[in-house]
Protein backbone atom coordinates (compact mmCIF):
# COMPACT_ATOMS: atom_id res chain seq x y z
CA UNK A 1 0.00 0.00 0.00
CA UNK A 2 3.12 1.97 1.31
CA UNK A 3 3.90 1.51 -2.41
CA UNK A 4 0.82 2.10 -4.57
CA UNK A 5 0.86 5.96 -2.64
CA UNK A 6 4.57 6.56 -3.87
CA UNK A 7 3.64 5.79 -7.32
CA UNK A 8 0.56 8.02 -7.18
CA UNK A 9 1.96 10.99 -6.11
CA UNK A 10 5.12 10.39 -8.38
CA UNK A 11 2.16 11.11 -11.12
CA UNK A 12 0.39 13.72 -9.24
CA UNK A 13 3.47 15.87 -8.66
CA UNK A 14 4.52 18.39 -11.59
CA UNK A 15 7.08 17.42 -13.55
CA UNK A 16 10.49 18.77 -12.51
CA UNK A 17 12.82 18.21 -15.29
CA UNK A 18 10.23 18.10 -18.57
CA UNK A 19 8.68 21.21 -19.96
CA UNK A 20 5.20 20.95 -20.71
CA UNK A 21 5.48 21.09 -24.45
CA UNK A 22 7.92 17.87 -24.52
CA UNK A 23 5.22 15.84 -22.33
CA UNK A 24 2.14 17.08 -24.66
CA UNK A 25 4.12 15.97 -27.71
CA UNK A 26 5.30 13.02 -25.66
CA UNK A 27 1.15 12.35 -25.16
CA UNK A 28 0.66 13.10 -28.59
CA UNK A 29 3.33 10.44 -29.83
CA UNK A 30 1.81 7.60 -27.25
CA UNK A 31 -1.64 8.14 -28.35
CA UNK A 32 -0.60 8.09 -32.51
CA UNK A 33 0.98 4.54 -31.32
CA UNK A 34 -1.45 3.10 -29.36
CA UNK A 35 -4.02 4.17 -32.07
CA UNK A 36 -2.17 2.47 -35.07
CA UNK A 37 -1.59 -0.56 -32.72
CA UNK A 38 -5.17 -0.24 -31.96
CA UNK A 39 -6.42 -0.09 -35.56
CA UNK A 40 -3.33 -3.30 -36.40
CA UNK A 41 -4.95 -5.58 -34.30
CA UNK A 42 -8.48 -4.52 -35.34
CA UNK A 43 -7.75 -5.34 -39.13
CA UNK A 44 -5.69 -8.61 -37.72
CA UNK A 45 -8.74 -10.32 -36.14
CA UNK A 46 -10.98 -9.36 -39.26
CA UNK A 47 -8.64 -11.86 -41.41
CA UNK A 48 -10.03 -15.02 -42.95
CA UNK A 49 -6.56 -16.82 -41.31
CA UNK A 50 -7.87 -14.99 -37.75
CA UNK A 51 -11.40 -16.56 -37.97
CA UNK A 52 -10.25 -19.75 -38.90
CA UNK A 53 -7.47 -20.19 -36.27
CA UNK A 54 -9.85 -21.94 -34.20
CA UNK A 55 -10.41 -25.63 -35.15
CA UNK A 56 -13.87 -25.32 -34.69
CA UNK A 57 -14.55 -22.65 -37.02
CA UNK A 58 -12.30 -24.50 -39.66
CA UNK A 59 -13.85 -28.00 -39.49
CA UNK A 60 -17.24 -26.68 -39.25
CA UNK A 61 -18.84 -23.32 -40.33
CA UNK A 62 -15.78 -22.43 -42.72
CA UNK A 63 -16.19 -25.91 -44.25
CA UNK A 64 -19.41 -25.29 -45.19
CA UNK A 65 -18.65 -21.78 -46.83
CA UNK A 66 -16.09 -23.53 -49.34
CA UNK A 67 -19.17 -25.61 -50.93
CA UNK A 68 -21.01 -21.88 -51.33
CA UNK A 69 -21.51 -19.54 -53.89
CA UNK A 70 -19.61 -16.53 -51.37
CA UNK A 71 -16.92 -18.73 -52.02
CA UNK A 72 -15.90 -19.48 -55.54
CA UNK A 73 -18.04 -18.38 -57.97
CA UNK A 74 -18.23 -17.20 -61.98
CA UNK A 75 -16.54 -13.50 -60.89
CA UNK A 76 -14.13 -14.49 -58.24
CA UNK A 77 -15.57 -11.93 -55.88
CA UNK A 78 -14.95 -13.71 -52.31
CA UNK A 79 -16.31 -12.93 -49.24
CA UNK A 80 -14.47 -14.08 -45.96
CA UNK A 81 -15.98 -14.41 -42.40
CA UNK A 82 -15.87 -10.81 -41.32
CA UNK A 83 -17.79 -9.38 -44.53
CA UNK A 84 -20.73 -10.92 -43.53
CA UNK A 85 -20.04 -10.95 -40.03
CA UNK A 86 -19.05 -7.38 -39.30
CA UNK A 87 -20.00 -4.09 -40.48
CA UNK A 88 -17.40 -2.27 -42.23
CA UNK A 89 -18.14 0.98 -40.73
CA UNK A 90 -16.46 1.74 -37.72
CA UNK A 91 -18.49 2.59 -35.40
CA UNK A 92 -20.62 -0.50 -36.23
CA UNK A 93 -17.24 -2.46 -36.12
CA UNK A 94 -15.97 -1.62 -32.84
CA UNK A 95 -19.65 -2.61 -31.57
CA UNK A 96 -19.67 -6.02 -33.18
CA UNK A 97 -16.56 -6.77 -31.76
CA UNK A 98 -17.08 -5.95 -28.29
CA UNK A 99 -20.09 -8.05 -28.97
CA UNK A 100 -18.09 -11.10 -30.02
CA UNK A 101 -15.71 -11.06 -27.20
CA UNK A 102 -18.06 -13.34 -25.65
CA UNK A 103 -17.20 -15.73 -28.43
CA UNK A 104 -13.97 -15.99 -26.85
CA UNK A 105 -15.12 -17.16 -23.36
CA UNK A 106 -17.38 -19.83 -25.47
CA UNK A 107 -14.15 -21.16 -27.13
CA UNK A 108 -12.25 -20.59 -23.52
CA UNK A 109 -14.57 -23.25 -22.28
CA UNK A 110 -15.11 -25.65 -26.01
CA UNK A 111 -18.55 -24.57 -26.36
CA UNK A 112 -18.56 -25.83 -29.63
CA UNK A 113 -15.09 -28.01 -29.64
CA UNK A 114 -16.98 -31.06 -31.09
CA UNK A 115 -18.91 -31.51 -34.00
CA UNK A 116 -21.38 -33.12 -31.98
CA UNK A 117 -21.41 -29.96 -29.62
CA UNK A 118 -21.66 -27.46 -32.57
CA UNK A 119 -24.72 -29.64 -34.28
CA UNK A 120 -26.49 -29.28 -31.05
CA UNK A 121 -25.98 -25.53 -30.89
CA UNK A 122 -26.18 -24.52 -34.53
CA UNK A 123 -29.79 -23.19 -34.46
CA UNK A 124 -29.22 -21.26 -31.30
CA UNK A 125 -26.11 -19.66 -32.96
CA UNK A 126 -27.94 -19.08 -36.32
CA UNK A 127 -30.96 -18.12 -34.92
CA UNK A 128 -29.08 -15.13 -33.07
CA UNK A 129 -27.24 -14.39 -35.89
CA UNK A 130 -30.25 -13.85 -38.13
CA UNK A 131 -31.91 -11.56 -35.68
CA UNK A 132 -28.35 -9.61 -35.50
CA UNK A 133 -28.93 -8.90 -39.13
CA UNK A 134 -32.20 -8.76 -38.76
CA UNK A 135 -31.51 -5.52 -36.55
CA UNK A 136 -29.37 -4.04 -38.28
CA UNK A 137 -31.17 -4.38 -41.51
CA UNK A 138 -28.75 -6.84 -43.14
CA UNK A 139 -25.98 -4.41 -42.96
CA UNK A 140 -23.04 -6.77 -43.77
CA UNK A 141 -25.32 -8.25 -46.69
CA UNK A 142 -25.76 -4.39 -47.89
CA UNK A 143 -22.31 -4.33 -48.00
CA UNK A 144 -21.75 -5.60 -51.50
CA UNK A 145 -25.48 -6.17 -52.39
CA UNK A 146 -27.72 -3.48 -53.03
CA UNK A 147 -30.87 -3.16 -54.72
CA UNK A 148 -30.54 0.10 -56.90
CA UNK A 149 -27.25 -1.60 -58.10
CA UNK A 150 -29.17 -5.38 -59.42
CA UNK A 151 -30.01 -5.95 -62.86
CA UNK A 152 -33.44 -7.63 -62.46
CA UNK A 153 -33.05 -9.16 -66.04
CA UNK A 154 -30.24 -10.67 -64.98
CA UNK A 155 -31.71 -12.85 -62.10
CA UNK A 156 -34.26 -15.52 -62.09
CA UNK A 157 -37.94 -14.44 -62.18
CA UNK A 158 -39.14 -15.24 -58.67
CA UNK A 159 -35.79 -13.53 -57.57
CA UNK A 160 -36.16 -10.48 -59.73
CA UNK A 161 -40.04 -10.60 -58.35
CA UNK A 162 -38.95 -10.87 -55.06
CA UNK A 163 -36.29 -8.27 -55.14
CA UNK A 164 -38.71 -5.65 -57.08
CA UNK A 165 -41.27 -5.95 -54.43
CA UNK A 166 -39.09 -5.20 -51.83
CA UNK A 167 -37.87 -1.70 -53.61
CA UNK A 168 -41.54 -1.08 -54.23
CA UNK A 169 -42.99 1.76 -51.59
CA UNK A 170 -45.49 0.04 -48.73
CA UNK A 171 -44.52 -3.32 -49.36
CA UNK A 172 -41.85 -3.67 -47.14
CA UNK A 173 -45.06 -3.13 -43.80
CA UNK A 174 -43.22 -6.40 -42.12
CA UNK A 175 -39.70 -4.49 -42.44
CA UNK A 176 -38.28 -7.56 -44.30
CA UNK A 177 -34.70 -7.50 -45.19
CA UNK A 178 -31.96 -9.84 -46.82
CA UNK A 179 -31.59 -12.41 -43.75
CA UNK A 180 -35.62 -13.13 -44.04
CA UNK A 181 -34.98 -14.96 -47.33
CA UNK A 182 -31.40 -15.79 -47.54
CA UNK A 183 -30.85 -17.77 -44.25
CA UNK A 184 -28.25 -20.94 -45.34
CA UNK A 185 -26.77 -18.74 -48.00
CA UNK A 186 -23.46 -19.35 -46.51
CA UNK A 187 -23.67 -22.28 -44.03
CA UNK A 188 -26.06 -24.81 -43.69
CA UNK A 189 -29.46 -24.49 -41.88
CA UNK A 190 -29.93 -26.04 -39.22
CA UNK A 191 -33.40 -28.31 -38.08
CA UNK A 192 -35.75 -25.93 -38.62
CA UNK A 193 -38.80 -28.13 -37.82
CA UNK A 194 -41.46 -26.50 -36.16
CA UNK A 195 -40.54 -23.29 -37.71
CA UNK A 196 -43.06 -21.27 -40.29
CA UNK A 197 -41.33 -20.29 -43.72
CA UNK A 198 -42.04 -17.58 -45.52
Amino acid sequence: MKRLRHYWSLLRRPSVHYSLGFLTLGGFLAGIVFWGGFNTAMEATNTEQFCIGCHEMKVNPYDELKTTIHYTNRSGVRATCSDCHVPHDWTDKIARKMEASKEVWGWIFGTIDTQEKYEEKRRVLAEREWQRLKANDSLECRNCHEFEFMDFTQQGPRAARMHANALAPGQDEEGATCIDCHKGIAHELPDMSGVHQR
